[in-house]
């Protein structure tokens, strides 16, 4: 892992954040790969759009974490995290209704009940995050993504969890997401 000298560099400048974000209820929904790849594809767009950069994410059954580095030009941490949560909620539930899992649905129209104009509510209201301090902090983090999955009992090795940024440090694998793994 090459990250070493640009990770002092921006850690000084407040970019790097680990995020963690939960499905309301910790409902296991990410057991699915639809509803995986319909996160994915909501990442990958804000990604583009927010040109923030991936060190590592898994995604669990109830909740994912993400290790980023923000582009302070295009937005914060909290304007990607509003918009992914947002717009992957709003797929999400459309496609849950399509599948027609309407325990599913009612749950997430219950838990909308008393907010706002609200009808539906897919993720827990807030989410998690925590500034990397430091490279060791970094690499606490990133070790803590790739092992949840086998701790968890989803995976046997860290490289096995198709949803894991450790595919893509241990086997090369940028087919899910793509994300930095060297220096430039």
């Amino acid at each position: 892992m090459g990250l070493r000298n640009r990770i002092k560099y921006n850690l000084l400048q407040n970019r790097f954040f680990f995020v963690t974000t939960t499905v309301e209820g910790y409902r296991n929904i990410f057991i699915n790969d639809v509803y995986c790849d319909i996160l994915i594809k909501n990442i990958k767009h804000y990604q583009a759009r927010y040109r923030f950069t991936i060190y590592g994410y898994v995604i669990m059954p109830s909740h994912f974490h993400m290790l980023t580095e923000i582009n302070p030009e295009f937005g914060t941490i909290s304007d990607i995290m509003r918009d992914i949560k947002k717009y992957s909620a709003w797929d999400i539930l459309e496609q849950l209704e399509k599948d027609k899992l309407l325990i599913l649905t009612e749950y997430f129209g219950k838990a909308a009940k008393g907010i706002n104009d609200q009808k539906r509510k897919f993720w827990m209201h807030r989410f998690d995050d925590e500034f990397i301090r430091d490279e060791k902090m970094f690499y606490t983090k990133l070790s803590y993504i790739h092992n949840n999955p086998v701790k968890s009992g989803l995976a046997k090795t860290i490289a096995d969890y198709k949803y894991s940024s450790a595919r893509n440090y241990y086997l090369d694998d940028q087919s899910i997401i793509t994300i930095e793994t060297k220096l430039n």
